[in-house]
């Protein structure tokens, strides 16, 4: 192992890694949305990170030849996964608690809500 996430590669690999890596993150990002569309909890938004986790092992897996079962590399994972689906859970929560709600509630910030005074 070479380096942290990937081992020396060359020209087209670093575009394909680079569109994996973009579309993992997107899909993370829909996937904390989509939770919070349904009006499910947080606890939801882990459970589905941990499964997307797995098949972006498998995917670095199958297309780089990269380890499938490394804790090292899921926990990995794992982290930047949830950093985004947080992220579209709380961003799409907040819209939904303002909107839905206006009359209680007033955004502070992009992840964030308070009560009106």
């Amino acid at each position: 192992m070479q380096g942290l996430f990937f081992e020396t590669d060359t020209g087209v690999r670093y575009v394909l890694r680079a569109l994996v890596l973009l579309i993992g993150f997107w899909t993370a990002w829909r996937t904390g949305k989509a939770v919070a569309e349904g009006w499910d909890n947080y606890p939801t938004v882990i459970v589905y990170t941990l499964l997307l986790a797995i098949v972006m092992r498998f995917l670095h897996y199958a297309l780089f030849q990269g380890p499938f079962i490394s804790p090292f590399f899921y926990v990995v994972d794992v982290v930047l996964l949830l950093v985004f689906s947080t992220i579209g859970f709380r961003i799409c929560r907040t819209r939904q608690m303002v909107n839905n709600y206006y009359w209680l509630y007033e955004r502070t910030s992009a992840f964030s809500w308070k009560k009106k005074d």
